[in-house]
């Protein structure tokens, strides 16, 4: 029990925007009166602003987690500027001597929370940091050697080695408030959505941010996906995905949350053992992009396998348009990019597929993918979003091998085999029977004329030509190794 007497405890909220199995917050409740904050500090994020979908999602996740205080007799403070000043500022303001958070692992949120940290103890005041974003910290998991994991498999052996993550924590029905609260700045005055509202007005017909969409999409995903998850999670043509990316990016629901319903679920409803294992699987893959990003910072940036800062990427401004507005000529990859512009998010098979026609038959650098991908995907993840990229390049850690190319038509018929997908997000070929629909070029004149179909004009003809671009690649591949 709270004593009421005593100083209030400062909440710094960061990528943890809920009050249900937030550890920081129950701790300074346990302690106190609560003073709950959020800092939009756009100075410490350096490199990494967040891009334009990302600011749309941080809004409507602002407004949730301030809903869900005022029903815990709270309220949400928000503040711009320097964080380590906002905060001490606050201090002034409430007589707190406690600043409770949660680790972010980010680079430039580490260097953030080590300034903060700095700041506030010259001032007498201490900084109680709690994990809660991963179900196993970076520090925590090491080979037999004492170094960090560089394969997956390996690192997902020794994650499930030891117990089981700990339970997630319900949420505080009341949260005990200061005497007097400090000022708090408008959401809107920060202008986080997009100036273009029809660019946005795709995010809301997909997503509900807060902890309410994100247990209802996991209840959702439980009940209708879970079973049948290790087929249907490649077909972007079924809903077949969690679609949990974007709520656990922004902390509205823990891994913790997550793992432990998922078990719960399977074993009421006798699921499969390999379903609910391969559903495991994927929460771990995020959890070894952060081990990545922890102890390689570099990854966002810097080939995490150095030869390949040598490779002869090309600098092509018309084809990389052509990618980032779905106008390749090639269905799935178009589908893909159009899914991303209008919803901010893409199928995981998916990515993989236009990441490698960008890579691969482009010749752009991963670079410019992934910058592409931050500025407007709303799960933008600087650990998920870079390890993958590097993945699909080659160049990181436990990564397909560069030689790996993905014929784009074959992906499409074999994970989009009627079309659905193209025909949803390329309305142009909605009338092109299945068995041509992931090669339009290849349709004869009179069946592209009954489908209303004329290639260059109603879509693009293809950009470049697929064994061609298969040739230029494994060749530029062999000229990064000669060097």
């Amino acid at each position: 029990m709270a004593d009421p007497k005593a100083k209030p405890g400062i909440v710094w909220f960061r990528n943890d925007l809920r009050v249900q199995d937030h550890r920081a917050l129950k701790a300074a409740a346990a302690a106190g009166p609560v003073v709950p904050v959020f800092i939009f500090d756009t100075v410490a994020m350096g490199r990494w602003p967040l891009g334009g979908a990302s600011r749309w999602w941080l809004h409507q996740s602002l407004e949730a987690l301030a809903d869900e205080l005022v029903k815990r007799d709270s309220r949400l403070v928000l503040q711009h500027g320097d964080a380590a000043s906002v905060l001490l500022d606050l201090v002034a303001a409430t007589g707190a001597e406690t600043v409770y958070c949660s680790r972010a692992y980010e680079p430039w949120a580490a260097a953030q929370e080590a300034s903060v940290k700095a700041r506030l103890a010259k001032a007498g005041i201490t900084l109680k940091r709690y994990a809660g974003a991963l179900l196993f910290e970076p520090e925590a998991l090491r080979t037999k050697a004492g170094d960090p994991f560089k394969v997956y498999t390996p690192f997902w052996r020794a994650a499930t080695a030891g117990p089981p993550p700990p339970e997630p924590q319900p949420a505080a029905k009341t949260l005990p408030a200061p005497n007097v609260w400090p000022k708090s700045e408008r959401l809107e005055a920060w202008q986080l959505l997009p100036r273009k509202p029809d660019w946005s007005g795709g995010f809301k017909a997909a997503w509900t941010p807060g902890y309410a969409g994100a247990r209802a999409r996991l209840d959702r995903f439980l009940t209708d996906a879970l079973a049948t998850y290790p087929d249907d999670r490649n077909r972007p043509d079924l809903k077949g995905s969690s679609g949990l990316s974007p709520h656990l990016h922004f902390g509205e629901i823990t891994p913790h949350i997550c793992w432990h319903a998922a078990r719960a679920h399977a074993a009421a409803h006798a699921t499969p053992a390999a379903a609910l294992e391969t559903f495991l699987k994927e929460l771990a893959w995020r959890e070894f992009s952060y081990h990545l990003l922890v102890h390689w910072p570099t990854l966002p940036e810097a080939p995490f396998k150095p030869e390949f800062a040598a490779f002869p990427w090309r600098d092509d401004a018309t084809h990389l348009k052509a990618w980032q507005t779905g106008r390749t000529g090639y269905p799935i990859v178009d589908a893909g990019m159009r899914e991303l512009w209008t919803t901010g998010w893409m199928h995981n098979r998916v990515r993989m597929i236009t990441a490698s026609f960008l890579i691969k038959h482009l010749l752009q650098p991963w670079q410019a993918g992934a910058a592409w991908f931050w500025d407007t995907l709303v799960d933008a993840d600087l650990a998920s979003n870079s390890a993958s990229w590097q993945w699909v390049a080659g160049s990181g850690a436990d990564a397909a091998p560069y030689f790996r190319i993905f014929n784009p038509v074959l992906q499409g018929e074999k994970f989009d085999p009627d079309g659905a997908y193209v025909r949803r997000w390329v309305p142009e070929l909605v009338r092109l029977p299945s068995a041509l629909i992931h090669q339009p070029w290849a349709a004869p004149r009179e069946i592209l004329a009954a489908a209303g179909v004329v290639l260059g004009k109603t879509y693009p003809a293809p950009i470049v030509e697929h064994a061609a671009a298969r040739a230029a690649a494994l060749a530029a591949l062999q000229a990064m190794s000669r060097s």
